[in-house]
């Protein structure tokens, strides 16, 4: 499949290739070829059946990023974000502790849901891969900064 074919049902390329970040550096993000089948695998796993699931827009804060933008920002060494196994997203009205719960109750998998205090994004991190079994991790990031685990 082509760039032509969005890589799901209710997601197009150019959401997974925004970034103020990226834009404010002058790094121009585009899914190279070799990674958007694990695109179209997140949104068939995950992000469209999210999007049925709630009736709601479901906006991508932070998609695919270039090691250059991966180290910018400060991520993770092996951020699946740069292999396109992994979005931050938000819901209009939606908490994001909600929107992590509502991912676990139906996602028949998932690599890791992590959701952010409202005074560090608010978002929630989900991720999937192909390249071995997933995790089903659920984490939260608190106010005070690090990771710790959370049962939805």
């Amino acid at each position: 499949m082509s760039r032509a074919t969005p890589p799901g049902r209710h997601f197009a390329w150019s959401e997974f290739e925004r970034s103020t970040a990226a834009a404010k550096a002058g790094i121009v993000l585009r899914v190279p070829d070799e990674h958007m089948p694990a695109v179209r695998q997140l949104c068939a796993a995950v992000l469209d059946p999210l999007r049925e699931r709630i009736g709601k827009p479901v906006r991508i804060t932070g998609g695919y990023r270039t090691p250059e933008t991966n180290r910018l920002i400060g991520g993770s060494k092996t951020s699946q974000h740069m292999v396109g196994e992994a979005v931050d997203i938000k819901v209009s009205g939606v908490p994001a502790v909600d929107l992590a719960r509502a991912i676990c109750d139906f996602a028949a998998d998932f690599d890791q849901v992590i959701w952010y205090a409202p005074t560090r994004g608010g978002h929630v991190h989900v991720s999937y891969t192909t390249t071995r079994p997933n995790r089903r991790q659920t984490l939260h990031a608190p106010a005070g900064g690090g990771y710790s685990p959370w049962r939805p």
